[in-house]
């Protein structure tokens, strides 16, 4: 409803922040930006904890189960059963966990880590190696061959950027935020085994 307002414009009903202990909680130790965690949220589910999607991606954080497997297994988490993928702190942790392993991959880039989130991590390796000079995020957000991820990007990284103003209480510049990305950068190792 708050997105269809068009007169009165209240961050905090359009923006949402729940569970922002948990939130703190998870990216803090791993100097996570928040405002990118809760952007991405938004988009993938609305914060509706029991969201699931066609593919079987779950949570808040829409984890699949072999991601949420793979990282509970990379991090130690104890007692991870997959019926906990749906407990908001289960998969806040495994989320930001598995964000943060993306965007290690990807060179700090939250442009690229977004796309990987939504693509799988070996898609933006494979779309920034055409690239024969370094491009703006947002001209290479409008290149990413996939519709779907296309508008994920641009969604996010919008969010991102609401949130960001929101808790810093001033304007954000887009621009900035999704920076610039690069021809495949050579000290950056191939996905591996990140699903």
């Amino acid at each position: 409803t708050a997105d269809r307002t068009k007169v009165e414009l209240d961050l905090t009903q359009r923006y949402p922040t729940p569970y922002d202990d948990i939130m703190q909680a998870a990216t803090r130790p791993i100097s996570l930006d928040k405002a990118w965690v809760y952007g991405l949220i938004r988009q993938e589910s609305r914060f509706i904890r029991s969201a699931r999607s066609h593919v079987g991606a779950s949570g808040l954080m829409q984890i699949m189960p072999t991601t949420a497997t793979y990282v509970a297994r990379k991090i130690g988490m104890t007692g991870f059963s997959l019926s906990s993928l749906n407990d908001i702190k289960t998969n806040i942790t495994l989320g930001t966990q598995y964000l943060n392993m993306v965007l290690a991959n990807l060179g700090g880039s939250q442009t690229l880590a977004t796309a990987a989130y939504n693509a799988g991590p070996g898609r933006p390796h494979q779309w920034r190696s055409t690239l024969d000079k370094p491009v703006e995020g947002a001209i290479f957000a409008e290149t990413i061959p996939f519709t779907e991820t296309r508008v994920y990007v641009k969604n996010v990284m919008a969010n991102t950027t609401w949130y960001a103003a929101m808790f810093e209480n001033k304007p954000q510049s887009m621009k900035i935020r999704l920076g610039t990305v690069t021809p495949r950068d050579a000290n950056l190792t191939e996905p591996g085994d990140l699903p």
